[in-house]
């Protein structure tokens, strides 16, 4: 037995313990488990309605700023810099919408598995990159749109300072232990 198959039986008695035991350990506490899901779910619905507007005005944002070109010329202007640095120019796009659309970065991970074929040291490293970050700005439009925080002074540099360590350290160790 691998240590890749172990991890994944692991993983999966896991994700059923989670499944089956809570709500069990519930019903033997005398807890009225479906009652106190709806209930929770209730109170979920009007935090819901008060996010709503931060994530749409967030994907309009991320929207304009794809469709304006803004991250190609972005992409452009900082390729010559990054290359001279060992930074590969196919990992700089991903590096780049990361911290404003997962999903933008994965469909170029994506791309480039197809194109550069799964066991490329490049594929590694766009798959380990495009895990090193999250959605910075959709996450802070988010969580401080729904806490109602205005102020948000330093957390964005912060954030955007912690998504280029991340990132160029990702890309450092991975280029350190695997070429």
């Amino acid at each position: 037995m691998t240590i890749i198959s172990l991890s994944e039986i692991l993983g999966n008695a896991l994700i059923l313990l989670f499944l089956v035991g809570i709500p069990l350990y519930g019903y033997f506490r005398k807890v009225p488990v479906y009652d106190a899901f709806v209930e929770g779910a209730k109170e979920g619905f009007p935090t819901f309605i008060r996010i709503i507007p931060y994530m749409i005005a967030m994907l309009v944002a991320i929207g304009m700023l794809r469709a304006s070109g803004a991250f190609d010329l972005l992409n452009h202007a900082l390729s010559p810099l990054l290359t001279k640095i060992g930074i590969p120019a196919e990992i700089i796009p991903i590096a780049l919408l990361r911290p404003f659309s997962a999903s933008a970065a994965n469909a170029i991970v994506a791309d480039l598995l197809h194109t550069q074929g799964g066991n490329s040291f490049i594929s590694h490293l766009a798959v380990i990159v495009s895990s090193t970050t999250d959605t910075t700005f959709y996450l802070i439009a988010l969580y401080f749109g729904a806490a109602g925080i205005r102020k948000n002074r330093h957390a964005i540099p912060a954030s955007v300072m912690v998504d280029i360590v991340g990132i160029l350290s990702a890309i450092w160790i991975t280029q350190w232990l695997l070429q």
